[in-house]
């Protein structure tokens, strides 16, 4: 079980010695380093990435990605201990779960696995554009091919993922198209058209998609979603997030835990429907304002309808609280939706949805080792308290 203990460990003066450890090998020695993204699972394990200053051998000095994890690995890994405490700990794109992500990252492989698909010859230019070690990352890739994504998962999951993409596209959601998969867990996508529906926010007059829209596209989520496995809700992970943001501030740690018993307490249910699973501003591509696509579908599955309106309002709410320049473009925008929306789910209802996962974004500040991630956790804990208010005492009332 994963502690605080391991947040000490993979982000506190420890960590040096752990980089350190991995690079002793190759003669290398750290410059400098600093944790970038903390994923702390209490019940589980926890995962660090980090951004190093490295100094070779012969004096070349390079920026480098690395990553350490408290838990076990599928496949190979350093793993450094002290006889009491043990850290896997890896350099991208070397990641022990994600074997494929080597090979995604080698623009000579990717540009031989393009040309063996029929997809073109030549060179190509690679981007890492996301990466989540140990659970997926995405690499941008230019060519002959123009322009396409390869998302590398754990290999278990590539064909499955690869059969969920055609089956929405089939059914006509503006998914991007799979051309295909490796066994080692690389799925290779098409780019979608129009630009993410943040980037669209930020443009001053351009045109979003209508809440009946938002609706009418989750609606046309293919009714065989129902046969993959359910994606467990905000709601019902409330307590892990207020743990985890309990281990991260103590001090916030009573508030946290009295805000998941009061949404668990509240919150009721709706049907069980094809939903998104992580559906939010980022995901909907817009062009002329319409939707024109709709990315990461890996969590398309059975839920509850009110989670993907939840997911997209918290978010909302949680981009105008970050983004105070545009805080009354975006709260517009999040009533105009909330509004749309409470006209075909009950009121009180959503609003326990979306405090639960504003309660998960709670989390990220720490997550993403803002600059004052403290204050930024309190404020997203406000966030959830605002929503929790904002219900009525009784659905429907």
């Amino acid at each position: 079980m994963a502690s605080s203990r391991d947040l000490e460990l993979l982000i506190g003066p420890d960590a040096g010695d752990i980089l350190r450890a991995a690079l002793r090998p190759t003669g290398a020695e750290v410059e400098s380093w600093r944790a970038q993204q903390v994923d702390h699972q209490p019940e589980h394990r926890s995962t660090v990435a980090y951004r190093v200053r490295v100094r070779w051998p012969g004096g070349r000095s390079t920026e480098e990605r690395f990553a350490a994890s408290t838990g076990p690995v599928r496949g190979d890994a350093l793993v450094v201990g002290d006889g009491v405490d043990r850290v896997a700990v890896w350099r991208f794109p070397h990641d022990p779960d994600l074997p494929g992500l080597a090979t995604a990252y080698d623009s000579g492989a990717v540009a031989r696995l393009l040309a063996d698909s029929g997809l073109g010859s030549g060179r190509v230019r690679l981007t890492l554009r996301a990466y989540r070690p140990r659970r997926r990352a995405v690499i941008e890739a230019v060519g002959a091919c123009g322009r396409l994504f390869l998302k590398v998962v754990r290999p278990g999951r590539a064909e499955s993922l690869h059969r969920r993409h055609r089956l929405l596209t089939g059914a006509g959601v503006p998914a991007p198209p799979s051309l295909g998969f490796t066994p080692d867990g690389v799925l290779v996508l098409q780019a979608l058209p129009g630009r993410p529906m943040r980037q669209v926010l930020w443009t001053s007059g351009a045109a979003v998609p209508s809440g009946e829209e938002i609706l009418a596209l989750l609606d046309r989520l293919p009714a065989a979603l129902l046969d993959a496995p359910r994606r467990r809700s905000w709601l019902d992970r409330s307590e892990h997030y207020a743990a985890v943001v309990g281990a991260a501030l103590p001090a916030e740690a009573d508030r946290a835990h009295q805000l998941a018993a009061a949404i668990v307490a509240r919150a009721g249910t709706g049907p069980t429907v094809p939903v998104h699973g992580d559906f939010y501003e980022n995901q909907v591509h817009v062009q002329a304002g319409r939707i024109s696509g709709l990315l990461d579908v890996d969590t398309a599955g059975p839920g509850d309808r009110l989670d993907d309106l939840a997911c997209l309002l918290a978010h909302l709410s949680v981009l105008a609280l970050i983004e105070p320049r545009r805080a009354a473009a975006v709260n517009r925008l999040g009533a105009r939706y909330l509004a749309g929306f409470e006209r075909v789910v009950d009121r009180a209802a959503l609003r326990y949805r979306v405090a639960a996962v504003a309660l998960s974004l709670a989390t990220g500040p720490h997550r993403v080792q803002e600059p004052g991630w403290e204050a930024g956790t309190r404020h997203r804990l406000d966030l959830v308290e605002q929503w929790l208010d904002s219900a009525p005492t009784r659905a429907g009332g």
